[in-house]
This record gives C-alpha cells, structure tokens and sequence, in this order.
C-alpha cells in the first residue's frame, strides 16, 4: 500500500498518461462529464457496437459510473447518486474497456479479467464509498438522460461533477486495494 496518498484532479476525457500516473489509494476529485450506466445499459451499448451503429456517448477517455440515481430534490440536479456494486458489470468491462473506457467508478472488488483488461489497455478502477449517496449526489451539477431512457434508473445519464470524490482501487500496473489492505490489515 502506498504511504504518500495524493490527491489528483482528474478532467475526462481521460488520456494513458493521466491514468498511468495513479495509484492505489489516491484520492481523485473529478470535474467535468461523467456517464451512468449499470449491467443493462452495458449490454445495449456492446449490441450497438457489434452492429456497428452510433453510440449515445463516445467511450474514449471517458469515465463511466455504476449508479442508479434516485429523482431529484427541488434545487438539485440529481437525488442520491451512490454507488452499485461493480461485480455485476464484470462480464461488460473488459471489452468496454478495450473500446476506449478509461476509469470506472463502482463498489466493491473486480474480476481478474477486468483487472487484466486495465493494465493492458492503461485504466483504472475507482471506488466511490458506499453509503453516501446523498453526499455524491451534492457533486453533481447537472443530470441529462440520453439513452435507454425504459431502462428508468439503470439508463445512460451524462452527469456534470465537479469535485466528485473516489479512491483508485486498481491502477495500471495491476495492483488491487483490496487484496493489498487485507494483506496488510489481517489479523495474524
């Protein structure tokens, strides 16, 4: 585990070069365009893909976040915006991965598959911290739907953060908060 945790801006489009200098345990603060989407929308993007029609966001250097928004209050762009347990995006994430995605945000550990697909195609995985879904949702400035809108929650927003808080779970070179904390933190 690293013992000098930085805090980094990240503004997506992401490219190799700001997702190669992260490590596990970083503090990222994101600020600009960040895209919904859970295992369904997942789906329907990768059928798009094979039948090479046009996608409703362009996955290059983007950012995708594993939520399911609840409606907003007055004054507020979105409701509770925590985060989805990322497991169940695992059989999706490699190849969206290799299609250009370059961080997603979610809960919990990730499949070795997707952790290889991270390092050989240079991304990240961040972990927002569950149970606070109504202290994110206060990150984000602006909520659009645009796609999959009979999906309800699980549809593709395009949400506008700024200072939207995650850790670094996995970076690049493999390496995994989670087995890492246990190693160290186990009781002997």
């Amino acid at each position: 585990m690293p013992t000098n945790v930085r805090t980094v801006k990240l503004k997506p489009p992401l490219t190799d070069s700001d997702v190669s200098s992260l490590q596990i345990g970083d503090k990222v603060l994101i600020d600009g365009a960040i895209y919904t989407a859970r295992d369904a929308a997942h789906k329907r993007l990768l059928e798009l893909v094979d039948a090479k029609k046009d996608l409703p966001f362009p996955l290059k250097g983007q950012i995708i976040y594993y939520v399911g928004p609840t409606p907003p209050r007055p004054g507020r762009a979105i409701g509770s915006a925590g985060p989805t347990t990322s497991y169940r995006m695992d059989t999706f994430t490699p190849r969206l991965i290799e299609l250009g995605i370059k961080a997603t945000i979610g809960k919990g550990p990730r499949a070795p598959a997707v952790i290889e697909a991270m390092k050989r195609f240079k991304a990240v995985y961040l972990v927002a911290v569950g149970g606070t879904g109504a202290l994110l949702g206060r990150q984000v400035m602006k909520s659009e739907m645009i796609a999959f809108e009979d999906l309800g929650t699980e549809a593709i927003r395009r949400l506008t953060v700024r200072d939207f808080p995650a850790i670094v779970a996995n970076d690049v070179s493999g390496r995994d908060l989670f087995t890492e904390a246990v190693a160290r933190y186990a009781i002997k």
